[in-house]
């Protein structure tokens, strides 16, 4: 049955609401299909399928004695990264030093998710602390994409793309300060979204967003479609009190004439880092079907582009290695090689000092302004998730047209939108000569995720998810 299991999220809601399946025969093909792929694939880190029957029991209880207060998620079988705290559950954020953390209490987010009537089924892998684009750690070794196992499903929400590229999970949660929901999204084929930070509540991230990464990070929703990725921003989104990011907003449901109205502007590399000719193409493709639905389009290429890229670096690489040294001190030995390698990408940029940081924090300003003032005649633009798909596990550099391109240069295109705070979309679109899928980015104003989501649902109907075939 493993065409319900790789169905979306919102079909499968609809039958169990039917009465075409129940929660525990759902949670069972789930389990199957964990069984049958997470020992070669690796996306889980915690994950027990007697917890899962025994969640599946409540939840079928519930419908019998009260069915009026279902929540919209109610028997869904979804997953969580193991970087957001979940009660009860693995979340080690991929290092031994953290070996064995079990939350005592839920994220806001997971609360939710829980509020909901979701069926958590596991928590799911990625790198060490996060800084990384490939999912490999000391702990849990390495997740694999289910489009091939040779290659990388990303980071640092690898675990969680992987997981629900391969119907082992119908939704899930990531997070993202510097593309880590929609690259593994553009690797695997699924769908993602970067909302704008404070629009799902980050509280109970692991670390904490705090400081610069109250700006990079957010909580993000990852599924096979877009309907999917609605379902779950609409009813995780809100204000959460006691975060100081978060703040009211209501949900929009921007109609198709007010998308329309909008002009799109579109770009498919920056002018300093070529991509693949497939990567250009599925812009173009994009580009095709937009016109095609009646949107205006045009070719726009952001100047503050490389001046977010550079805030970024000194943001993620810089501040994030200091943030990071009172906990690894003088244990080095115990960290994973891909760690290592962030810190010595780090070492060889330099340390901070405070009047580094108070410029830092100035320019960010001043360069968000930049590229809001940009984007007031485009507010919503389309471009590449990255230059290349899915690498092979360890590789560092690609020949592009003739030209080679090293690793963070080659997916800085997810990198400008998370200092702007902007929302942004990914879904796939095509596949490379190799089979790998091909997904693009939509990007609108920070406070806009409703605008990104409609204009991406557009796409995503034309195009969408393919299974990879090891799911079948």
């Amino acid at each position: 049955m493993s065409s319900i299991v790789l169905s979306s999220a919102s079909q499968q809601l609809k039958m169990l609401r039917s009465g075409a399946i129940s929660i525990m025969e759902l949670a069972e093909e789930h389990i199957l299909q964990i069984v049958r792929l997470d020992p070669t694939i690796g996306a889980f880190v915690d994950f027990d399928e007697n917890r899962v029957r025994a969640q599946a029991i409540a939840l079928q209880q519930q419908v019998v004695s009260d069915s009026a207060s279902i929540g919209p998620l109610h028997g869904l079988p979804v997953s969580i990264k193991s970087s957001i705290a979940t009660a009860g559950y693995r979340c080690e954020i991929g290092s031994t030093l953290f070996r064995g953390q079990t939350p005592d209490t839920d994220a806001e987010v997971v609360a939710r998710l829980r509020g909901a009537g979701a069926l958590i089924l596991g928590t799911t892998n990625c790198p060490e602390f996060l800084m990384a684009y490939e999912t490999e750690n000391a702990l849990h070794g390495r997740t694999r994409n289910p489009w091939d196992l040779e290659r990388t499903a990303g980071g640092s929400s690898g675990g969680e793309s992987a997981a629900i590229a391969a119907g082992m999970s119908a939704a899930g949660l990531g997070s993202d300060s510097g593309g880590s929901v929609r690259l593994p999204a553009h690797f695997t084929g699924i769908c993602s979204l970067k909302p704008t930070p404070g629009r799902i509540p980050g509280r109970g991230h692991l670390p904490p967003c705090h400081g610069p990464f109250s700006v990079l990070g957010a909580i993000g929703p990852m599924a096979r479609t877009i309907q999917d990725i609605e379902l779950m921003f609409e009813t995780l989104s809100g204000q959460d009190f006691i975060d100081p990011v978060s703040y009211p907003s209501a949900i929009r449901n921007p109609t198709g004439v007010e998308l329309r109205s909008r002009t799109i502007g579109y770009f498919e590399e920056d002018g300093l880092v070529p991509v693949t000719e497939e990567t250009r193409n599925a812009i173009q493709d994009a580009v095709h079907v937009l016109k095609q639905s009646g949107f205006h389009l045009e070719p726009f290429r952001p100047h503050a582009l490389e001046s977010l890229r550079k805030l970024w670096w000194r943001c993620f690489v810089q501040c994030g290695a200091m943030l990071y040294q009172p906990i690894i001190r003088g244990r080095n030995a115990e960290l994973s090689p891909i760690f290592q390698e962030f810190l010595e990408i780090a070492r060889l940029s330099g340390e901070l000092d405070a009047v580094d940081i108070l410029h830092l924090w100035t320019d960010m300003d001043v360069e968000r302004g930049r590229m809001l003032d940009e984007m007031q005649h485009y507010s919503v633009l389309l471009c590449p998730v990255a230059s290349i798909p899915a690498f092979r596990h360890g590789e560092r550099s690609w020949d592009i047209g003739g030209s080679q391109v090293a690793y963070l240069d080659a997916v800085r295109h997810t990198q400008w939108w998370n200092v702007l705070g902007a929302p942004a979309a990914v879904i796939p679109i095509r596949r490379s000569t190799e089979g790998l899928p091909i997904g693009v980015q939509v990007v609108a104003r920070p406070h806009e995720d409703e605008v990104a989501l409609g204009i991406a649902s557009v796409l995503d109907r034309e195009f969408g998810f393919q299974p990879p075939p090891i799911a079948l």
